[in-house]
């Protein structure tokens, strides 16, 4: 028997068993044995009277959307396929990226300090055969799902807005004036459908047709009590070389009740890549030398495991009129991140504003909508990163050669302070710090993962890289506009905001330190 099936076996609720769902689902992806849904369709016919401005399908961060839509003063449905509520494992984040539950009325002060169930500080960046780099305030706060979904919910009620819960969306047909939308035994008539259904929605599987994700980060954990008291985590450790053409990558954080560990690597959808269950047994087998401590000395609290697709094609632009995907329904997240919360939340504002004026401006066609998931330079240049932490199937590569390679673009980072290393591990990829850091980082590093790269993604890349440069010029120049954009149509205030969000987002300037 396993470690896996000897310990995952124990748990309750079947853990081994969702385990091994995910797994055949995750395989079903590699031998292209997916079945592609057909849940939209078109009419030309008018839908006559409407009786939502907003349906919201996928409530976990659906909510977050839909909570502000009401509160502006629109009539949204929720809808979610089981009951909304948060799940036990906290969603970890920067305070700083907190503050826009604030700035959106959506928590208060109090309420905001009563959803942060853990603080810890510093945190930990090390690869094998490396310095130990420190950082306070990163990724440092742990969320408490449960409350924060629970207050969200009951605002998102007392200020009219309708959550159909046990109601799983079924289809959406689109006619000239609005969405027919189908879930469960109720039919919805809306002006605008937002998926916000994950990666894995039958709306987006529709889209992308048969397109298997160019990078996939794979991930399985535990939380578990019993270890040592230890006030600090792991943004991101090493201790192994490259093993079974995988590099292994992992996090630690305290948790409420417990400690949470991740084992993380970045690979493709090749058939020949193994199987969630198959990580799990290697989180289990190096667990004790990552944490120092047995096995048998942990309480098991819950496992965790999944997988994370990134496509090149980001974000996702629908064909569809009055259809909008957001979060990682739109693929928009950075290839080097598992998305969710964190990705939802950085874009909060950006959204519910740019709803808001589409609604109010009636610019619902594909075309109108694709500006409010506008490409991002800043994302684009980390497919780069994604390639150099990951090893082809088949070539045969140093097994240190992305531990040597980190070791030298984070020390560079280190030296060059906080402004730098700051927003990199936080996903916001500026220009100025990003052409410091590949100036001063050693070439003996970067020339052994050239062949790997190849020369298609290194111009496609620096393309990216030249439009990161421009985003960072174009923002400050479309903000002195402002006062000329006061005086311009609905419309064209719509498209003028969306530029700016645009330059601004895809520049890093959003950040906040």
């Amino acid at each position: 028997m396993s470690l896996t099936e000897q310990i995952l076996s124990q748990q309750p609720d079947d853990v081994l068993g969702r385990l091994r769902d995910a797994d055949r689902f995750w395989h079903a992806l590699r031998f292209n044995e997916m079945q592609v849904p057909q849940v939209v369709y078109q009419s030309n016919e008018s839908l006559g009277n409407l009786d939502w401005d907003v349906v919201i399908s996928g409530g976990t961060l659906g909510i977050l959307i839909g909570a502000v839509l009401q509160q502006l003063g629109w009539k949204v449905a929720l809808l979610e396929r089981g009951i909304l509520r948060g799940r036990e494992q906290e969603w970890n984040i920067s305070r700083k990226e907190l503050e826009v539950f604030v700035e959106l009325e959506l928590l208060s002060e109090a309420e905001l300090e009563s959803a942060i169930a853990t603080e810890y500080n510093p945190a930990r960046v090390s690869f094998l055969g490396g310095k130990e780099i420190w950082v306070k305030d990163v990724l440092n706060i742990g969320i408490d799902p449960v409350f924060l979904l629970e207050t969200l919910k009951n605002k998102f009620l007392k200020a009219g807005g309708q959550l159909l819960e046990n109601t799983p969306f079924n289809s959406a047909t689109v006619h000239p004036d609005g969405v027919l939308v189908k879930a469960g035994e109720v039919n919805l008539k809306t002006r605008l459908l937002i998926d916000a259904m994950g990666h894995f929605s039958p709306i987006v599987q529709q889209a992308r047709k048969e397109t298997k994700p160019e990078g996939i980060c794979i991930i399985v954990g535990s939380c578990a009590k019993g270890y040592p008291k230890n006030d600090t985590g792991d943004l991101i450790y090493t201790f192994t070389p490259i093993i079974n053409q995988c590099q292994y990558f992992w996090e630690a954080f305290p948790a409420r009740d417990g400690r949470t560990t991740y084992l993380f690597s970045y690979l493709d959808a090749r058939p020949e890549r193994p199987g969630l269950e198959f990580f799990m047994e290697e989180y289990l087998r190096l667990l004790p030398e990552y944490q120092n401590i047995e096995l048998e000395q942990l309480k098991f609290e819950r496992f965790l495991f999944g997988f994370f697709p990134a496509y090149r094609q980001n974000p996702l632009h629908l064909s569809w009129e009055r259809i909008l995907p957001v979060g990682d329904s739109s693929g928009s997240q950075s290839p080097v991140s598992f998305g969710g919360f964190g990705a939802m939340i950085r874009h909060l504002k950006r959204l519910t504003f740019g709803i808001d004026e589409a609604l109010k401006a009636d610019t619902l066609k594909s075309k109108d909508l694709a500006f409010l998931q506008p490409y991002q330079p800043n994302i684009s240049v980390t497919w780069l990163f994604q390639k150099t932490m990951s090893v082809d199937i088949e070539r045969k590569v140093n097994p240190n050669q992305i531990n040597e390679l980190m070791n030298g673009v984070f020390s560079v980072m280190d030296k060059l302070g906080d402004d730098v290393l700051k927003p990199f591990l936080q996903d916001v990829i500026q220009f100025p710090p990003l052409a410091k850091t590949l100036l001063l980082v050693n070439p003996k590093f970067v020339l052994p993962i050239l062949p790997q790269v190849g020369i298609n993604l290194l111009i496609n890349w620096s393309i990216h890289y030249f439009n990161l440069a421009l985003y960072s010029g174009l923002y400050p120049i479309g903000k002195l506009m402002e006062p000329i954009a006061n005086n311009l149509s609905p419309t064209q205030q719509y498209y003028y905001h969306r530029w700016l969000d645009a330059w601004q987002y895809g520049s890093g300037s959003d950040y906040k330190d």
